[in-house]
């Protein structure tokens, strides 16, 4: 009975330990990723229209 206890104990200590390990962001972090997320799409949709250009003008 004692050594179950113990073991069940210790799981949750592990679990607990290793949950507080992880890396946490702020706002402010998750504000500039998602404005960097935003910043790679106009990018990448500007190519994309500037490569539709270029083949529209090439087939003249």
């Amino acid at each position: 009975m004692r050594k179950s206890i113990l073991m069940f104990v210790f799981a949750l200590m592990t679990i607990g330990v290793a949950m507080s390990c992880r890396e946490e962001k702020t706002a402010g972090e998750k504000m500039e990723e998602g404005i960097e997320d935003v910043g790679d799409g106009i990018e990448d949709g500007a190519e994309e229209v500037e490569d539709a250009v270029e083949d529209a003008t090439d087939d003249n």
